[in-house]
């Protein structure tokens, strides 16, 4: 099955799991009200394609400003993001996921232990 970032956390929203706060938008207006909707100061802006990787391939920018979310928001949108898991030929960006950011200083990644 194949579903959105957005629509995977609503899903999780269902179950009372927390997730941060995200808007879907398909347009860069959509993409600036719902960054105004969500309240600031930091923002994330992501790509809603069917791969992994979006981060490396540029899909994935936090925005500190509203200005910073349109110029992401018009970067992203429309682009052919290519990732390890879209091949050479990539996949368009068609909608945006704009999320509540938070200021971290050090991203930890958990190991499993299998």
């Amino acid at each position: 099955m194949k579903i959105h970032e957005y629509q995977g956390k609503e899903l999780l929203r269902q179950f009372n799991v927390p997730v941060p706060n995200g808007i879907p938008a398909f347009s860069v207006d959509e993409a600036v009200s719902a960054a105004e909707k969500l309240g600031g100061p930091i923002w994330v802006v992501k790509a809603q394609i069917h791969a992994g990787g979006r981060g490396k391939g540029g899909g994935v920018k936090l925005a500190r400003s509203m200005d910073e979310v349109k110029k992401y928001a018009s970067e992203i949108l429309g682009m052919q993001l290519k990732t390890h898991q879209t091949g050479p030929e990539g996949q368009k960006v068609n909608r945006l996921l704009i999320e509540d950011g938070a200021d971290i200083k050090k991203r930890v990644l958990l190991q499993r232990s299998d």
